[in-house]
């Protein structure tokens, strides 16, 4: 990884700044990409926003920032697009900061101030190497700041059409994604939530594989058309879509599942009744009924372990006695164990509790 340090005026950052909404945005001169398809959209809060005008007014140090070189005078933003749109929106008289007790836009300030501001350098690492370099870099700078995900991560890596159009569908605010199945997602589009959750269930876990596999591509279709059939999948089986019936969709490993068992013929009628059977049960986790109803595993609804206020219980009415050698030991040299075995459909509750000393519990185990 090549990198070298280089001092760069405010006014020759802004030189140029345009931002183009969706299109990107530019700066220096027009030859950096602020913010390139694999970046966020702006997420600073107004305190944030405010504290970097005020470190550059002040002339107080910002932290380092990040470009990569992509040849013929043309740069992208690495590492520090939320300080460069701050400072850029600054001088273009976006918003107002605090000076000498009243708010000023940047035309408002005294000529002195508007060029100690013009005239700030800022500390910019250009940065050029492979992928594996870059990739390696970017995590280690990933300290400061606004800390950028793994999928951000990658996103900078794999910059291309592919990345354009799969971020334009999974990670706008208000994106397609959003419309068809947010209901079914947890996180935020904007922090690329839903586009690496897709790429996971799409890639089986293997995300980074599966972009630079895709990485030349002209868009990104074929992920938009494989989340498209997992949630026309998932709809077709919980026809109950409730408010809270959604509440027990949120957030489920449905591409996963889709993966394994699109396939198979499911009964929306006779799920639907026995989700509301299940959603009776005290015993069972509301959050694993969608994935049990299609899988049948019970892990999904049953704990295989036992509270430790049901295992005091038990000790106690117990008397401290193990149930199978009959001698006395303290709690903690005891072991929680279901009468009837889990696997067999015992419970993981007080009824089916019973407390055995270590030996007796492993002894026990290995008949």
């Amino acid at each position: 990884m090549n990198i070298n340090l280089h001092r760069i005026p405010v006014r020759e950052l802004v030189d140029g700044y345009v931002d183009n909404d969706d299109k990107g945005v530019v700066g220096f001169g027009g030859n950096l990409d602020i913010r390139p398809a694999f970046q966020r959209e702006f997420i600073y809060d107004d305190r944030k926003r405010n504290a970097v005008i005020d470190s550059v007014i002040q002339g107080f140090p910002l932290n380092l920032m990040y470009w990569t070189v992509k040849g013929n005078g043309k740069y992208e933003v690495l590492d520090g697009q939320q300080r460069t749109i701050s400072i850029a929106e600054y001088v273009n008289d976006i918003f107002a900061v605090k000076f000498n007790s009243r708010l000023h836009t940047f035309g408002s300030l005294p000529p002195k101030v508007q060029d100690d501001i013009l005239n700030y350098k800022l500390m910019v690492y250009f940065c050029s190497g492979s992928d594996v370099e870059q990739i390696s870099w970017y995590r280690t700078i990933n300290i400061a700041g606004e800390v950028l995900y793994e999928q951000e991560i990658l996103n900078a890596v794999y910059a291309g059409p592919w990345v354009s159009s799969a971020r334009q569908y999974f990670s706008k605010r208000g994106c397609t994604a959003f419309k068809v199945g947010g209901d079914y997602l947890r996180g935020s589009s904007i922090r690329q939530d839903y586009l690496e959750t897709v790429i996971w269930w799409i890639s089986n876990g293997d995300i980074e594989t599966y972009m630079a596999t895709h990485r030349h591509c002209k868009n990104a279709d074929s992920l938009k058309a494989y989340f498209r059939s997992v949630v026309d999948w998932l709809e077709s089986i919980f026809t109950n879509r409730s408010s809270s019936r959604k509440k027990l969709m949120k957030g489920v490993e449905w591409g996963l599942l889709y993966n394994e068992h699109k396939h198979r013929t499911f009964d929306p009628i006779a799920i639907d009744a026995e989700m509301e059977e299940l959603l009776d049960d005290d015993d069972v986790m509301e959050s694993g009924i969608c994935p049990f109803v299609i899988t049948r595993d019970r892990k999904y609804i049953y704990k295989r372990t036992f509270d430790d206020k049901v295992k005091r219980r038990v000790f106690k009415n117990q008397g401290g006695i193990c149930k199978f050698c009959k001698r006395e030991f303290k709690l903690h040299e005891m072991e929680a164990d279901h009468i009837k075995p889990w696997s067999e459909g015992g419970k993981s509750n007080e009824e089916n509790c019973q407390m055995l000393c270590v030996n007796c519990n492993r002894t026990k185990g290995d008949k």
